[in-house]
């Protein structure tokens, strides 16, 4: 197996072809992101895929090396970051405030945020990823796929096939998932869910799945634990909360009891979820303050210059100079957007109150970033980009900026109750969507930076192909979640009067945090089921504390809350892909021998499972936006439900035991 590149090697890196390779990677794996994201709160790590992808097509071009594969999926890994802005940028049209995503600002927010936290983990890298002892699993992982498919020149044809199986196994994956989608969602042959309804008297239950095998994918790659973990919440909402409501409550007149289960899922027991998301977010915060502490302490230490420099290859980072010279303009170009949202939302504030609300977002988000950046760059390290709480950080964020326009506001009144809170609201949220870029950037670029230490790649090199990796995505998440929107809507925002709101994304993550920031400035929150849910909390992460002792469970209690928060045909599908990993683990060391590359495998093609349906998502979303009807490509009507169900319900069974089967066969 190859090992470290050694310093005096002068191997080609950033290169023309990489950077093109890396910008169409990038653009694929943020449209999924973004689609995945927006649909059941989660996104999915691109390093390996794309590091897979590199390898395979770069293979066919003379001098391709692991540094320049490592600078590809350097680039393209900014996509399974940088989509975590929608986890809070939503909320501006959920509110009411915007109407669609204007491209400058929501593309400015992106590009300044993420390249923000590119600037701030450089000063970092030496004492966290050279000198720490920090495990960094994906990173690790990342170098680990770069070795094998960059085997010596005695295994080239051993090499050249495990990129070319990998490559299919990610297309494999698309294209079943594609067709899939393009069946169901598309020409309604087949049904997207099943949900049977079952009462006792009063009380209402319900179970059901989906279809979508994006989940399958994000399910397998998120794994039993958490798979457990949601169907808990899955069972707190159907199986108690939901039956008790009922038990209790008067159906309007014609409303079936089905109905009144959804209505009160919707208006009071998602905000029981709510409040449980954001008490582990918090919790897993405070496990990890120690973390945080250590990282800005060493952050501050790099930036006073008492860290260790050299002058080789492989410690050379990006200029001093550069870097303040850069994070100079952001800072300038940050204070041109905010005065632009500002000015655009209210032209007739006084000056004083304008700049005062403009000059405290925007070094609020400057400087607060720094310490998040540092802070999730140490979690991420310790713990991993994936578990690194990103929800926590924003509720945190948008927490403190609420505080802060509130203060400020006192300088003018009128202005908290300008368009009844709106204006306070959106600008709260649009502060923290900065430092929910920066804090995502960072949890990735330190991987990046430790997997390019493992191979030996040079630092400025992956800084720039990440910058890169941000300004891509910043371009082409806006048009993504336009067209999502114009097709879909979210929940709570529908653009068309008429649409289902069933099928309407549920972006979880931006709704709690309106929620929140709503709360704030006027009492708009189910405080009581609220409440109940950081109580509910609160009891869950006694027993996960419990179980962890024990050394042989434990219970993610966010993912108990997303299983309560989000719609079972949502949840019980991201499970059905979490056993479909357990049930294979479990094969796998029944049959003995090394489990590595079929686990590979498993990840690749759920990888593809994810891309396929995502892109799927998107062109529907193109054509449903270009024709303005619901169901362009249907090709039978709403009498084809019933059987549409159940064909649907045989194939999805069909694919799954597919997958099953073709990741053994590799073991």
């Amino acid at each position: 197996m190859l090992q470290r590149v050694p310093d005096t090697a002068n191997l080609a890196e950033l290169t023309l072809r990489g950077l093109i390779l890396g910008a169409l990677i990038t653009v694929v794996f943020t449209a999924s992101n973004v689609y995945l994201g927006l649909k059941v709160g989660l996104t999915f790590a691109s390093s390996i895929p794309a590091a897979v992808i590199s390898m395979a097509v770069l293979r066919y071009f003379a001098g391709s090396n692991i540094l320049e594969n490592n600078m590809v999926q350097t680039q393209a890994s900014a996509a399974g970051t940088l989509s975590s802005i929608i986890f809070i940028i939503p909320g501006l049209l959920m509110i009411g405030y915007w109407a669609g995503f204007p491209f400058g600002q929501t593309a400015a927010i992106c590009a300044i945020g993420g390249i923000l936290g590119v600037l701030y983990t450089i000063p970092l890298r030496r004492v966290m990823v050279v000198q720490s002892q920090l495990p960094y699993p994906e990173g690790v992982a990342a170098a680990e796929i770069l070795r094998i498919g960059s085997a010596s020149a005695d295994d080239t044809d051993d090499a050249s096939a495990s990129q070319q199986s990998g490559l299919q196994d990610i297309l494999a994956g698309s294209l079943v998932a594609a067709l899939f989608s393009l069946c169901s969602s598309g020409f309604k042959l087949l049904g997207e869910g099943i949900s049977l309804w079952f009462s006792a008297g009063q009380a209402a239950f319900r179970v059901a799945t989906g279809f979508s095998l994006a989940l399958v994918g994000a399910g397998y790659l998120m794994g039993i634990t958490a798979g457990l973990a949601i169907i808990v919440g899955v069972v707190i909402a159907w199986g108690v909360a939901v039956p008790l409501l009922t038990v209790n409550a008067v159906p309007a007149a014609g409303q079936s009891l089905a109905e009144l289960g959804n209505q009160l899922w919707s208006s009071q027991v998602r905000f029981l979820g709510a409040g449980t998301i954001g008490i582990a977010a918090l919790w897993t915060l405070a496990t990890l303050f120690q973390s945080m502490v250590a990282g800005v302490s060493a952050s501050l230490r790099a930036v006073r210059g008492t860290s260790e420099h050299s002058n080789l290859r492989t410690e050379r980072d990006l200029p001093g100079k550069a870097i303040l010279a850069i994070a100079g303009v952001l800072l300038l170009a940050l204070f041109g957007v905010f005065s632009y949202f500002l000015d655009q939302a209210a032209p007739d504030l006084s000056r004083l109150a304008f700049w005062a609300l403009v000059l405290v977002c925007v070094v609020f988000a400057f400087f607060f970033g720094f310490l998040i950046a540092a802070a999730c760059g140490y979690m991420a390290g310790l713990v991993g980009s994936s578990s690194s709480p990103i929800s926590g950080i924003g509720i945190i964020a948008v927490i403190l900026v609420s505080l802060l326009i509130l203060g400020v506001g006192q300088l003018e009144p009128p202005l908290l109750a300008q368009e009844h809170g709106k204006l306070a609201i959106a600008l709260a949220l649009f502060t923290t969507a900065v430092i929910i870029a920066i804090a995502a950037i960072s949890n990735d670029n330190l991987q990046d930076l430790k997997t390019g230490y493992l191979v030996g790649a040079t630092p400025w090199r992956q800084q720039v192909a990440l910058i890169v990796g941000c300004l891509v995505g910043a371009l082409v998440i806006p048009a993504v979640l336009d067209l999502l929107y114009g097709a879909y809507g979210f929940t709570g925002a529908l653009p068309r009067p008429g649409m289902d709101p069933q099928l309407a994304l549920a972006a979880p993550q931006a709704t709690l945090m309106t929620a929140i920031a709503s709360g704030i400035f006027h009492d708009a929150l189910n405080w009581n089921m609220i409440l109940i849910g950081i109580a509910l909390g609160i009891a869950l992460i006694v027993v996960d504390v419990m179980l962890r002792r024990t050394g042989k469970a434990s219970l993610p209690v966010l993912a108990v809350g997303l299983g309560i928060y989000l719609p079972p045909t949502i949840g019980m599908t991201l499970v059905v892909g979490a056993l479909l990993a357990w049930l294979q683990d479990n094969a796998l060391a029944r049959r003995g021998g090394d489990p590595e590359p079929a686990r590979r495998r498993g990840v690749l093609l759920a990888s593809g499972l994810i891309v396929g349906e995502s892109l799927m998502g998107i062109l529907l979303a193109a054509l449903i936006g270009a024709s303005g009807q619901d169901a362009p490509l249907a090709l039978v009507g709403a009498d084809f439900a019933g059987t549409a169900q159940w064909l649907g319900l045989a194939l999805f069974l069909l694919v799954c035991a597919l997958f099953y089967r073709r990741v053994l066969a590799s073991a």
